[in-house]
């Protein structure tokens, strides 16, 4: 009778059993056994768990955060949608650390997360609309407005706004959409381009001491609708100062002013607004308007910066009429992406 030989590894194990663990299945079995035989999986980890926490409350509380030092509160909502990123960076250390306390402390901000934006992530547009829009920052430095304007006039729009239009490039821009778009206002350093006739064309004053914002009612075939077309201030981020926004903020109210005495049943606002939807400082337009991303959008739309988008501040906002579907447009050669929305009047 043949007689097998069984030789011991250091270990006290058996060459067979280590051929067995070193399969993937094999290694996640080990992996689980170790989890079950470890008694401090519930003490590590808990400063992992704290921060778990912290981002939870963070994103629940945010307009509690005081915008008084630096401008904070405004701070944290433009980025506000970022900070889902902080849970599996969270899951990732937890496991390294075997933290059974931190891996259950990650629901709280996962669910939180996925509360607040996770409608923002599927896609809710519609066929159909009466009307397409898009506007578009692009930046006074862009060195091809022309190639701009085509590619904009190429994107289909019935209305097409633009901000930060330098005085001695507002003629590129008017030769080149003029094969496009019959009706047109410049106003300061905005503009609007329709292919619908314009009237009540006006510039509206948002307290910069220059004009960067505009009113039009463009006659559509569907009816009539109040555009505005605004460039907020910029803001800046400073080690000394902090969020500055002080200008942005004032001129959010004064064009939310202008909107609220705005008589007309439909309204469309299109814009730089140097600001995202969960920014407070722009309530007094927001709570105005909805988001066509927001209501008929597929994903965030982020469209600043261009080369990589971390932030809708270019918005379409609207009143009275119904978003179909919103997106954003290919990158031109300003630092902003144009956005779209298709609207039903």
């Amino acid at each position: 009778m043949a007689r097998v030989d069984m030789t011991e590894t250091e270990d006290g194990g058996t060459p067979g059993d280590q051929g067995s663990a070193s399969r993937p299945g094999g290694r996640f079995a080990r992996w689980r056994r170790g989890w079950r035989g470890d008694r401090g999986i519930w003490r590590r980890g808990i400063l992992l768990a704290l921060c778990a926490v912290l981002v939870a409350l963070v994103m629940v509380f945010h307009a509690e955060i005081p915008n008084k030092i630096g401008n904070l509160g405004s701070l944290t909502e433009t980025f506000l949608p970022w900070f889902g990123l902080f849970v599996p960076l969270l899951l990732a250390l937890a496991l390294l650390r075997r933290s059974a306390t931190a891996l259950i402390a990650l629901v709280l901000p996962a669910v939180v997360w996925l509360n607040v934006f996770g409608g923002l992530v599927v896609d809710k547009s519609q066929a159909g609309g009466d009307l397409t829009v898009v506007t578009h920052n692009v930046n006074a430095e862009n060195p091809d407005p022309e190639g701009t304007a085509r590619e904009l006039a190429a994107s289909g729009a019935d209305v097409v706004a633009l901000e930060e239009l330098k005085g001695d490039m507002v003629p590129v821009y008017e030769r080149a959409l003029a094969g496009t778009y019959r009706h047109h206002s410049v106003q300061g350093t905005v503009g609007l381009w329709s292919r619908h006739p314009l009237r009540d064309t006006r510039p509206v004053d948002i307290r910069l001491g220059w004009t960067r914002a505009m009113r039009a009612t463009v006659a559509a075939p569907a009816g009539e609708v109040a555009v505005y077309v605004a460039h907020l201030p910029s803001v800046r981020v400073k080690l000394n100062a902090g969020f500055t926004a002080t200008q942005r903020d004032a001129s959010a109210d004064a064009l939310g002013e202008a909107i609220s005495r705005d008589r007309h049943e439909r309204i469309v606002l299109l814009g730089d607004l140097n600001g995202t939807m969960n920014d407070r400082a722009l309530n007094g337009v927001t709570a105005q308007l909805r988001s066509t991303q927001g209501a008929a959008g597929d994903g965030f739309g982020f469209s600043w910066p261009a080369s990589f988008p971390m932030a809708r501040i270019d918005q379409i906002l609207v009143r009275g009429v119904e978003p179909m579907s919103s997106w954003t447009l290919p990158e031109t050669r300003s630092d902003h992406l144009p956005v779209a929305a298709r609207v039903k009047l």
